[in-house]
């Protein structure tokens, strides 16, 4: 149920965000290349590290559309899990140490 309520919260904050200038531009092509859905990017992640996904949103990295989904570990450690927004593929795994990103 929490997870449901999360991805609620970040569909709501995309939809929200889609209005707004910054998005019009700039992430205009990101979301025309991206096939995956957050849902889809959330629940991949979700089984690569496993926890609560307290943050997603697509961004260009590794030169393209990507999703970075932000998962606290039961062991509280934060994790950022990189989807391929085109492909649905796992791009990387940096887990957050003392402020730092590590992989």
């Amino acid at each position: 149920m929490r997870h449901h309520l999360l991805t609620a919260i970040f569909v709501i904050g995309m939809i929200v965000g889609l209005g707004t200038p910054a998005w019009s531009g700039k992430h205009a092509d990101l979301l025309k290349d991206a096939k995956v859905t957050i849902d889809q990017a959330i629940k991949t992640a979700l089984e690569k590290v496993p926890g609560t996904a307290v943050e997603a949103e697509l961004e260009k990295k590794h030169g393209k559309a990507v999703w970075e989904v932000e998962i606290v570990g039961a062991d509280g450690k934060v994790s950022e899990v990189h989807i391929d927004a085109a492909t649905g593929e796992v791009i990387d795994v940096e887990t957050k140490k003392g402020g730092k990103k590590g992989k």
